[in-house]
């Protein structure tokens, strides 16, 4: 696998050197792009807080003023937006994505969004003569720093294969799921897998706490049980001391579960489990905890706390 990597990584040294551009320098862009700097790639940036891009760009990224600048600048340019309502705002504004786009160039979406919305878009980009791929990621704040993330694409294959070296740069694995829409709804099952997950651990602890037993030793029971989970393992000590360090806003994951239940509402499949933890992840935001890490879900069901 390391050979492997290396090869791909070689690669992308060699061949041709693509300009590629990111719209989006938060909490899961600005790892993704020092990562591609990091490669020796040349990487143009835009933020709609432009001081954010301060980082990437002492690192060698260039600042351009406009999402469409960005596009223009780019072969390929990747978004990491916070929500569809992002997404849409920045693809069709007057100085957007779609404005600037043009033959051949390709804007490959990693926010988390409904196909509805990525559809929307794609069809927007090809209709210009552009290329799209839909590339929501499995991941939060360390695996984007780290390389690590999971890509969850879908679209344009050949897109796909010719940023595979680029994917590799930022992720761990890349999966082509088949035409746009299919990534979103990916995307969409493993994050309420994920916040249903969270939603029970959260219960776990608190029972845990109310009926006088050791926090840690029941997350070391699970950490050594059938149920351990990297998740847990990572979140708990935190948890336990009523602490919720930001990778992936709580806010993000409550817009999530509820795209989710909208899937489900659409094809008609129950997801009562997942809607009860919406409902804990909607008591924390109305709590504050909007900002805070997904796992501050926790201080909505605690007793007394």
């Amino acid at each position: 696998a390391i050979e492997e990597n290396l090869s791909k990584r070689t690669e992308l040294q060699t061949r041709k050197m693509v300009t590629y551009g990111f719209v989006g320098i938060g909490i899961m862009g600005r790892g993704m792009v020092l990562n591609l700097l990091k490669a020796g790639n040349k990487v143009v940036v835009w933020n709609r807080s432009a001081d954010k891009c301060a980082d990437v760009v002492a690192a060698g990224a260039t600042q351009v003023a406009t999402p469409g600048d960005v596009v223009k600048a780019a072969d390929v340019t990747f978004a990491m937006l916070a929500d569809p309502e992002i997404a849409l705002d920045i693809a069709f504004r007057a100085d957007g994505i779609i404005a600037a786009i043009s033959a051949g160039k390709a804007y490959v979406d990693c926010s988390t969004v409904d196909e509805e919305c990525s559809g929307k878009i794609g069809a927007a980009v090809t209709a210009k003569g552009g290329r799209f791929l839909e590339s929501p990621v499995s991941g939060s704040k360390k695996p984007a720093e780290d390389g690590q993330l999971i890509f969850l694409c879908a679209g344009d294959k050949a897109v796909f294969d010719e940023i595979a070296a680029a994917l590799d740069v930022m992720g761990k694995k890349s999966l082509f799921l088949g035409e746009t829409g299919a990534g979103a709804r990916m995307k969409l099952v493993v994050n309420m897998v994920m916040g249903s997950m969270m939603t029970a651990f959260s219960e776990g602890l608190a029972l845990a706490e109310s009926s006088e037993l050791s926090q840690e030793a029941f997350l070391d029971v699970l950490d050594n049980g059938a149920m351990a989970c990297p998740m847990f393992k990572m979140k708990g000590p935190n948890m336990a001391k009523g602490s919720y360090p930001t990778a992936f806003p709580l806010k993000h994951q409550q817009k999530d579960m509820r795209l989710a239940l909208a899937l489900g509402d659409k094809v008609a499949q129950a997801l009562p489990v997942a809607a009860a933890a919406n409902e804990s992840f909607k008591l924390a935001r109305a709590a504050g905890q909007a900002d805070a890490d997904f796992s501050a879900v926790h201080s909505a069901v605690r007793k007394g706390k």
